[in-house]
């Protein structure tokens, strides 16, 4: 016992100064690609800082369901700026190399905001079921101040998930290849360099997204079941489509999301080319962030009205101001 007590402790941990990401593989004029993502990012920045803008002026959008939306934005302009930039400056100026630490940090910061963008979905339906299946009790039930604890406690709860990661990579050794075969420091084509036993690591590239993506998924799919019988039990045709307009907009949402998500961990996701790969995995980090401002403004009522009606009373100051 006492042997192998001190093979454990003589055991050096290798760690590389440096990782190569190496991207695309033999395809040309992938620099325009990288362009495309940042002209992506760019909206993306645009539209949900836009969006936090109408909530947070309207005070009649000050409710737990904005909340919630609000929090989606952030999560989302987060893991565009954690994703993108970096991109750009990777492929783009020619810095493919990055330090052993700065690799960690931008693997934390890109999977914390994708993880919390994936719980702030289910938030999203777990709102919508009780504002439909509990409408005499939904201002009880849901709250202001409990709508800001839940959203807390999961920013905190992804945090943690995020940095269990970290400390297992932390404690792989990288004597075969410093080559990271993705577009950022991805944690599956990480820990598979290692030249020591990752089967932890191993352990958390599927059980992460079974409780990240594929729990709050069945969440989902269960509180809308609950919607679509409550919905039945609504004898009134025009009360009924009301209620159902109300998912809409988050519904879409899901299906932005989830449905890349389900490509990038499914069957097909682990046999798919090393190209195709990043380019599901970028476009499924990416395109969500931008879309989801477009369908909020464009499928959601209170919030395309609060926008008319901000636009009156700024209209109507200039007005005054000329004359």
């Amino acid at each position: 016992m006492s042997s192998l007590n001190s093979t454990f402790l003589n055991t050096t941990i290798v760690r590389p100064e440096f990782f190569f990401i190496s991207g695309f593989s033999d395809i040309p004029h992938t620099k325009y690609y990288y362009v495309f993502l940042c002209f992506i990012y760019i909206l993306s920045v645009l539209g949900n800082t836009f969006v936090m803008f109408v909530i947070y002026a309207d005070h009649c959008l000050h409710s737990p369901k904005y909340i919630a939306v609000f929090n989606l934005a952030v999560s989302d302009l987060c893991v565009s700026t954690a994703l993108v930039p970096p991109l750009i400056d990777t492929f783009l100026f020619k810095s493919q190399l990055i330090s052993y630490e700065a690799c960690l940090t931008h693997l934390f910061f890109v999977f914390w905001f994708l993880f919390m963008q994936s719980f702030t979905l289910t938030v999203m339906s777990y709102d919508r079921c009780v504002a439909i299946c509990f409408p005499l009790r939904y201002n009880e039930i849901v709250t202001n101040k409990s709508m800001l604890v839940i959203t807390t406690i999961l920013w905190i709860i992804a945090g943690l998930a995020d940095l269990i990661l970290i400390v297992f990579i932390n404690r792989l050794s990288f004597c075969k290849s410093i080559v990271i075969k993705s577009f950022f420091c991805d944690h599956g084509p990480m820990f598979r360099l290692a030249c020591n036993d990752n089967t932890p690591s191993f352990v958390m590239s599927w059980s992460h997204p079974v409780s990240i993506f594929w729990l709050p998924l069945l969440f989902i799919i269960g509180t809308y079941i609950c919607i679509a019988r409550a919905l039945l039990k609504i004898a009134s045709a025009s009360e009924r489509l009301k209620a159902m307009k109300t998912c809409t907009s988050h519904l879409i949402l899901v299906g932005v999301y989830y449905f890349p998500i389900c490509i990038i961990y499914g069957a097909i996701g682990s046999i798919v080319n090393h190209n195709v790969r990043i380019v599901n995995t970028s476009l499924a980090m990416v395109l969500p962030p931008m879309l989801n401002p477009i369908i909020y403004s464009l499928k959601t009522e209170e919030f395309t009205e609060s926008i008319k009606k901000q636009y009156r009373r700024k209209k109507i100051h200039i007005t005054v101001m000329n004359n």
